[in-house]
């Protein structure tokens, strides 16, 4: 209550009416428009005096960016803002939507242009005067004096450019510029003072396309290119003498004089190099205009811009190093240009600004860092500098975030680099970020950056138990957490950067165990395929020996859907070769092999080696599985008798592809131990392909020089036709001394080949062609061409074996 005239009480009523809500139209702002009614009350309560005021209130969301919680902050704003009322909640939610998914003008966030008004005259060029249009040729005429008047009569012209609406007057007035360009020309080297307000004038024109030809024409560029080059130099030259002034004084540092001098000299370099970076600011700005002509742009190249800018980042000024880094980010997406930058270790310079607290400055090297880390080398260069600690840190920031995370997926793509991560703070921020999502859908730079982490066994370790700092909620188990969330949204991605954990061997492996049921159940016809896709090669890789496989298969009916799939056409390649290694894995346990033998998966098998017998993986995979089957005794037997498998895989043999020959020898050696038949039939097959060469020129020749034959017996019976070329007898060494007539090895050759060379020689030659891919004892049957440590080596009873093994160590062609 307020006294009035003659001490009447009055009374004053404010009262908010008619409040709009609308987005702000450049800014990530709220605009709340209100009108206030005010009214002066009598004693009595009824008005005396009343008026009304529309007014506004901008809300602004500095914080709103693609990750925020729109729903939360709508709660948050409507709750500090009084003039909102709750029931427009929804409202306030929908326009935070459209102010998140609104696309900023050029890009606000990723290019900020300078402006002409950004450059005010500083100190001692500022003038009490106003410039006017009319009075042009008066400043002209001050561009005729000493340099003083000079720089008065720019400066007036530069107030009159900034102003763009006087910028078409002025580019009418040739004189006047021809006059300008002149004076910069050739007083530049005596005021830094008048060159920067000459450049200025220029840069107002180069700010607009219309008039880059203008600035061109006068050559402007071309000069600003000498100019930063030289005052580079004199940088240098003001360096060396106070570093050698500060060296003397430190010597004697009881001199005062000394040390007058010097601090005289450190504040004349300061005021000096608060000009000069004054004036190489402006010539950047102006070159970054008119460098959006490509071909202007190569001329700079030319010229070593990128070699003065990567000098430049030196400097502590955070407005010029923000030129500079905006120039680096638009050259980068050349390659040339980038290859300059890795010459002269930019990214060392560059580590230098993150992170900083300027935020365009710090946004602006983010950008320029993602375009760099698309190159190997540069990437290499990141990592030296310690880049990826200082990116983590980063994490932690919503406005770098995005930026951070997709320069470390980069660098998570080399595997050499992988490692690094689990040292830093950057996987628990990403389980964090994982589990703030909640329900969400997921960014992809953060699932894609944890998939490429979690191929590596350390980072793997510290996503599945390390986070318990992190996610007190999940006890420290993110695997939990993950299994939870892929299990609930059905998220393929997810499931991928799950797969990646599960193929480490150790700790991480074990904690499947609780979560087989979980995969297994989502291998079913009605899930999506690519999610069915992920989970079958999760299960794939759970080789634990603690895991019941045939209580798995059995309890949710696995076996017909994996026979299903099995058949060519009947799934996409991927989801079949997903079920081929499962099996693969599966069949590892006795029990589980005797069922999918029984269930007629091994024709099913064969039927798709013979149409996928051009996809090297599919091919690997299925033979794998032979030799997984071929351990147990069920299974080998079905394998060798009622089917063609060892015929596939005797013609695999010889494969191109050296996995394919691995695993098919393997496989082959464990068959022919247990298989005597088959056993003489790959001994065959492996004779002809080492003697290749020799036999056939041994079935090419008819008779040697003396006419006797050489192909047929004495009862002219042919070898090569009907019988088997190892019993020719005529075409091996002579075995005396060695073999006796009962077909047993000489007690004293077998002294001398294990005291001699030749037992040596014969060694090698067994150990380098068949011992290499002899599977380990401790994890699979030895083979039958295997040397068994604990046996003496030759535990032969055929003769054939030691005459094949002795050929196979000469194949000379002469021996004949």
């Amino acid at each position: 209550m307020e006294g009035g005239q003659g001490g009447d009480p009055r009374y004053l009523k404010r009262k908010v009416k008619g409040c709009t809500l609308d987005v702000h139209p450049t800014e990530k702002a709220i605009v709340v428009q209100y009108e206030v009614e005010a009214m002066i009350l009598g004693e009595q309560g009824d008005a005396m005096v009343g008026g009304r005021k529309e007014c506004h209130k901008i809300i602004r969301l500095k914080s709103l960016n693609s990750n925020t919680d729109t729903s939360s902050l709508a709660r948050k704003v409507v709750e500090e803002c009084h003039l909102i009322h709750p029931s427009k909640l929804n409202e306030v939610e929908q326009l935070l939507f459209y102010l998140q998914n609104r696309k900023q003008t050029n890009d606000d966030q990723e290019k900020k242009r300078i402006s002409p008004r950004d450059f005010a005259p500083y100190a001692g060029v500022e003038l009490n005067e106003e410039a006017s249009i009319n009075s042009i040729d008066e400043y002209l005429e001050l561009l005729y004096e000493d340099i003083q008047e000079k720089i008065r009569g720019a400066t007036l012209i530069f107030q009159l450019a900034r102003n763009p609406d006087n910028l078409e007057e002025l580019k009418q007035n040739e004189m006047a510029l021809a006059a300008l360009a002149r004076v910069l020309r050739e007083d530049w080297k005596q005021s830094v003072d008048l060159a920067t307000t000459i450049i200025c004038i220029f840069f107002c024109f180069s700010s607009f396309s219309q008039f880059h030809g203008l600035v061109t024409h006068f050559k402007i560029g071309a000069l600003c290119m000498n100019i930063i080059e030289h005052e580079l130099k004199r940088h240098d030259l003001w360096q060396e003498e106070l570093q050698r002034k500060k060296k003397a004084y430190e010597e004697l540092s009881e001199n005062q004089h000394l040390k007058k001098e010097y601090e005289k000299c450190l504040k004349k370099y300061q005021s000096l190099l608060t000009k000069q970076e004054q004036l190489l600011r402006v010539s950047l700005c102006l070159l970054l205009n008119l460098a959006e002509d490509t071909h202007t742009e190569l001329k700079m190249r030319n010229k070593n811009i990128v070699q003065m800018l990567v000098k430049i980042l030196d400097r502590k000024d955070e407005e010029l190093l923000l030129v500079v880094v905006s120039f680096l980010k638009k050259l980068s997406i050349f390659l040339e240009n980038k290859n300059d930058m890795a010459e002269v270790f930019a990214v060392e310079k560059l580590s230098q600004l993150v992170p900083c607290e300027h935020e365009d400055l710090l946004s602006t090297t983010l950008r320029l860092l993602l375009n760099l880390s698309f190159d190997t080398t540069l990437r290499n260069q990141m990592v030296q500098a310690g880049l990826i600690a200082k990116l983590s840190s980063l994490l932690a920031d919503e406005g770098q975030r995005q930026l951070s995370m997709c320069i470390l997926y980069h660098i998570s793509m080399e595997d050499r680099f992988k490692s690094m991560f689990a040292t830093t703070d950057c996987i628990p921020q990403l389980m964090r970020m994982i589990y703030e999502f909640g329900e969400h859908k997921m960014d992809f730079e953060l699932i894609s950056l944890c998939i490429n982490l979690a191929a590596n066994k350390s980072n793997a370790q510290v996503m599945c138990e390390g986070t318990t700092r992190v996610l007190p909620s999940c006890l420290g188990n993110g695997l939990k957490m993950l299994m939870k969330r892929s299990g609930k949204l059905k998220d393929v991605l997810v499931m991928k950067m799950i797969r990646n954990i599960s193929q480490h061997h150790g700790p991480t492996k074990s904690l499947f165990l609780d979560h087989v049921g979980d995969l297994a159940a989502q291998i079913n016809q009605e899930e999506a395929e690519e999610y069915v896709i992920e989970c079958l090669g999760t299960l794939a890789n759970l080789t634990i020996p603690d895991l019941d496989w045939a209580l798995v298969l059995k309890e949710y009916n696995l076996v017909p859907y994996l026979k299903d799939r099995l058949k060519p056409g009947a799934a996409e390649d991927d989801l079949i070769l997903e079920v081929v290694i499962l099996i693969g894995t599966v069949s590892m346990d006795d029990s589980c092999a005797a069922m999918l033998a029984k269930s007629g998966i091994i024709p099913a098998l064969i039927e798709l080696l013979n149409a996928q017998q051009e996809d090297d993986e599919f091919v690997c995979q299925i033979v794998y599985v032979f030799y997984q089957m071929v351990f147990h005794k069920a299974t080998r037997d079905v394998i060798i008798k009622d089917t063609q498998a060892p015929t596939y895989l005797i013609d695999l043999m010889h494969d191109s592809n050296a996995e394919i020959r691995k695993v098919c020898d393997n496989t082959l050696d464990i068959i022919a131990e247990y298989d005597e038949e088959w056993g003489k039939r790959i001994q065959n097959e492996k004779f002809r392909w080492y003697n290749c060469q020799w036999l056939e020129m041994v079935e090419n020749r008819q008779m040697d020089e003396t006419g006797e034959p050489l192909l047929f017996g004495e009862d002219g019976e042919s070898f090569t036709e009907n019988r088997d070329i190892l019993e020719r007898p005529d075409l091996l060494y002579s075995a005396d001394g060695i073999i006796s007539a009962d077909g047993a090895i000489s007690p004293d050759f077998y002294g001398n080949f294990q005291n001699d060379e030749l037992g040596q020689a014969y060694m090698g030659s067994v150990s380098d062609e068949f011992v290499t891919s002899v599977p380990d004892p401790a994890d699979r049957p030895v083979s039958a061409y295997g040397f068994r440590p604990d046996e003496q080596l030759f535990n032969y009873t055929a003769s054939s074996q030691l005459t094949w093994n002795l050929v196979h160590t000469n194949t000379d062609p002469a021996l004949g």
